[in-house]
């Protein structure tokens, strides 16, 4: 059995068994607490560049299938888990959670205290880390570590560099990808939407010229500040196309209308966030995953607050007062994770059909 060292930014060393690729990598190291979803997890591109804790004690039970994939090449940096099942058991498995890490080049660690390591985290925020082989210099490890630079292009690196078409026979959808998750695809497609994806860096001209019914920016991993481009193509579409944000893309809606984000101390990732809509009071268990998120204390008076995270208090959900646009923090589109949510692709279907009505647009 290889022996394999977490080694964190703070100086804490964990030492546990090596599994999945045979690489050192570095990265931020944070934790999700999912009770199942790691396949969903793992190929998230919001985790870009980031060493995923999971915090239940056992991961890979059911083995990795061909439908649950959030992306075809998934880019975390590497898996932490308290045990890995060596044998998958379930009727839609393909691949053990050790071969599929193998096979996509990522390094995962096992037999640690991760709840140890979760309160590391939850104490001292989210921090750097190094995945490296038991035989290399711990000290130049640690050197190095504390000498890396994190990138700041995650989105660049994970959104499509091409449009394409996801076709359908309904309303006219233009996906802005920041690292898209494939189940808002599906949810688009479950409404008979007709998709065409775009990277992230185009222009409110590029899009106008699509003809969309609407707009949806995806979620996406790193700092909202790293694509200014996103806001100027957001000002130049914003009261022209109704406009529905997830995750990064609730956080650059609010950034272009004036909202200022703020990093979290260790961010919100799992799969039982209960937020509250705050004109019904109706309370929801949504899934997320941000390290961001947007601040309260000076929202612009054009945007108004319509949900929040029942805990922390933090900014969930917002609406242009005057404008067709909306957004969220959580994954309404799930997956993993509750579905409590999935109304709000209605809504958005609703908004730009009330939209069309009122402008004559169709």
């Amino acid at each position: 059995m290889a022996t394999r060292l977490l080694i964190l930014e703070d100086g804490t060393i964990f030492e546990g068994e090596a599994f999945g690729a045979d690489i050192d990598v570095t990265g931020e190291i944070v934790f999700n607490t999912g009770m199942t979803g790691y396949q969903e997890s793992i190929t998230d591109q919001s985790y870009n560049g980031q060493i995923l804790t999971f915090t239940y004690p056992l991961v890979g039970n059911y083995g990795v299938n061909r439908d649950d994939y959030e992306s075809i090449t998934p880019t975390c940096k590497g898996v932490v888990v308290r045990e890995w099942a060596r044998r998958a058991s379930n009727w839609r498995n393909q691949l053990t959670l050790d071969e599929f890490l193998k096979a996509k080049k990522i390094p995962g660690i096992a037999g640690i205290d991760t709840r140890a390591l979760t309160k590391i985290i939850r104490q001292h925020g989210t921090m750097r880390a190094t995945l490296a082989d038991k035989g290399d210099s711990v000290e130049h490890l640690s050197d190095q570590l504390r000498a890396t630079v994190l990138p700041t292009n995650n989105i660049a690196q994970v959104s499509t560099k091409t449009a394409y078409p996801a076709p359908g026979i309904g309303r006219n959808i233009v996906l802005v990808d920041f690292g898209l998750k494939h189940s808002i695809l599906r949810e688009l497609s479950k409404r008979d939407c007709n998709i065409t994806v775009v990277p992230f860096d185009t222009t409110a001209e590029e899009i106008l010229n699509l003809s969309p019914d609407g707009v949806m920016l995806s979620n996406g991993p790193g700092d909202p500040d790293d694509v200014p481009e996103a806001l100027e193509m957001i000002r130049g579409i914003q009261g022209k196309i109704p406009i529905f944000g997830i995750c990064m893309g609730h956080q650059l809606l609010a950034k272009a209308n004036g909202a200022s984000t703020y990093k979290m101390k260790f961010g919100h990732r799992g799969f039982n966030h209960a937020v509250r809509e705050i004109a019904t009071g109706r309370v929801d268990f949504t899934s997320q995953n941000h390290g961001f998120a947007v601040s309260r204390e000076d929202l612009p008076d054009c945007l108004m607050i319509t949900h929040e995270e029942i805990n922390d208090k933090s900014v969930e959900g917002v609406r242009h007062r005057y404008q067709p646009a909306f957004s969220v923090q959580f994954h309404p589109d799930a997956a993993p994770g509750p579905h409590d949510a999935s109304y709000l692709f209605d809504d958005f279907m609703e908004l730009i059909d009330a939209f069309q009505a009122e402008t004559g647009k169709k």
